[in-house]
């Protein structure tokens, strides 16, 4: 039996991608500990995994909820998403990137005393930023990159967190310089933490090294890039990665088998506490002759539904996508594998970070449409629907997808390689 420690984000997309590949290494005999923040404290443990609790900043005054500090950033920074996105790279790229840094910072000492504690056979990383104390354990470590891809840099691929379309290299040089000089300075203070503290130094513009053990993208291959420079053999992709849930998605009756098609409307944990944008999007798709489930997420109750609508604070997502004929999404990575995971076309509304560009990627490869948060005319959002509603050849493209990556599920593969790395400790190539 091995240890193996998880080191998700603090959000509900990285957790649950590690959740979901850490069932199945429990389910093999493997000790599974995940080491989260404090306001997650108690959501691993229901799930009968073991958890290390740690802080990236200080103790708020009053009780958090899990992912508070993001949901209170994102609030905070929510009109910088109406600019371009070259705009948002010093008002809202720079300062996410910063409130990383800072965090990896505050808690370095926690993290090495936990991982002296726990003695991990394999620390996997789900993070944007490099946390030195996963180094100085002198472990092997996985890296898993669950946002878009472009994450992982290449010159013949569109700049990260741009949108821009992978056939057109129009402003991409505008937009990586833009994007390295937003940066520089705080890139500059991070490498020399992170050197300090006995890490391998960052490479280029980066905030996080690629393992020299394993690296793992979260992507169908349909939609994945082509790369002017082959990655590293220790790098594998995952098509998808969805956990097993045992919710299941008990609609109402009107809801369930009412007229016209079921449409699944999420912006995410984050996007969702935009209030205004909710409230617009319930009264456009009001007057469409379909049904809605909502997740109406943390602030769900600022806002009503229509009468064609339903839904709470928190939906069972894995069990409602196999349910409905279309998603509204924001583009976050995880709802956007999950639903080519399960055959579900697509209109993206991106806020921030990779949901541009994974919108933007739906869009040119055919599997959904792109829209203007907001700017969109009303006429837009519902003609939309109605043409992904009645596209039967997109349809059956999105059920061959479905069908190949739910025969090898990403969960699966990811704890396969894992294993191998806890059981040889050697890099995981081909």
């Amino acid at each position: 039996m091995s240890t193996v420690v998880f080191f998700p984000e603090g959000a509900f997309g990285p957790t649950n991608n590690c959740v979901g590949i850490g069932q199945v290494l429990q389910e093999r005999g493997h000790r599974v500990v995940f080491v989260i923040e404090e306001s997650f404290a108690g959501s691993l443990e229901a799930q009968e995994f073991e958890e290390r609790l740690m802080r990236l900043g200080p103790p708020p005054e009053v009780e958090e909820e899990p992912g508070q500090f993001w949901k209170d950033f994102i609030r905070d920074t929510a009109p910088v998403f109406r600019k371009p996105t070259i705009e948002q790279l010093t008002e809202f790229i720079e300062p996410t990137w910063r409130a990383l840094s800072d965090g990896a910072r505050y808690v370095d000492e926690r993290l090495r005393e936990i991982f002296d504690d726990v003695q991990p056979d394999v620390i996997v990383e789900d993070n944007v930023v490099c946390f030195p104390a996963i180094h100085h354990s002198g472990r092997p470590w996985a890296r898993i990159v669950s946002c878009n891809p472009l994450e992982v840099k290449d010159p013949e691929i569109p700049p990260v967190f741009s949108g821009y379309p992978a056939g057109d290299r129009t402003g991409w040089d505008e937009f990586r310089a833009a994007y390295l000089s937003a940066i520089a300075d705080l890139h500059g203070e991070f490498a020399a933490f992170v050197e300090e503290r006995g890490a391998a130094p960052l490479r280029d513009a980066e905030f996080i090294q690629e393992s020299e053990w394993l690296s793992m993208t979260l992507y169908p291959r349909e939609v994945d890039y082509a790369r002017g420079v082959p990655l590293a053999p220790t790098w594998h992709r995952l098509d998808t990665c969805v956990r097993r849930s045992d919710a299941t998605a008990e609609l109402p009756e009107w809801i369930a088998s009412g007229e016209g098609g079921l449409v699944y409307l999420s912006l995410g944990s984050l996007g969702s506490a935009d209030v205004d944008l909710m409230k617009r999007l319930v009264d456009v798709l009001s007057r469409a002759p379909h049904r809605f489930v909502v997740s109406k997420g943390p602030q769900a109750s600022e806002f009503e539904l229509a009468e064609n609508m339903w839904g709470e604070e928190f939906v069972p997502q894995p069990a409602l996508l196999p349910l409905a004929d279309v998603v509204i999404t924001h583009g976050g990575n995880n709802t956007t594998t999950e639903c080519f995971h399960f055959g579900r076309p697509m209109i993206a509304l991106p806020l921030f970070w990779d949901q541009y560009d994974n919108a933007q990627r739906v869009a040119e490869t055919g599997y959904g449409i792109r829209l203007a948060t907001y700017e969109f005319e009303d006429g837009e959002l519902l003609g939309a629907i109605d043409r992904l509603l009645t596209d039967e050849a997109l349809r059956g493209r999105m059920a061959a997808i479905a069908s190949r990556v739910q025969s090898t599920p990403g969960t699966v593969k990811a704890a396969d390689l894992i294993e191998r790395l806890a059981r040889d400790r050697t890099p995981i190539v081909g």
